[in-house]
């Protein structure tokens, strides 16, 4: 346990920023998801605004060091891909 003023303050300052980081985490998913249900409905229309807002979302995690760089980078490559191929599909 800690001991010193110093460490006790390092455990709060740690709580409050796991804390938003979790609701950060959480909110990329829930974009993440509302993507992947727009891909599983076949929407093209309503799968491109979800991807815009799903990829604003992952680099918003990345600026604020929720996400590894390249994490996110990766994330947003494979839901572009993933688009373009239903994208095709439908055209």
């Amino acid at each position: 346990m800690a001991n010193n003023p110093g460490a006790k303050k390092a455990i709060r300052k740690i709580a409050r920023r796991t804390e938003v980081n979790t609701a950060r985490r959480s909110r990329v998913r829930t974009f993440l998801r509302k993507f992947e249900d727009a891909l599983a409905a076949g929407d093209v229309a309503v799968a491109k605004a979800a991807f815009v807002e799903a990829q604003s979302e992952l680099m918003r995690a990345v600026s604020k060091g929720v996400v590894h760089p390249n994490t996110g980078s990766r994330k947003v490559s494979r839901l572009a891909a993933r688009l373009k191929k239903l994208d095709k599909a439908a055209a």
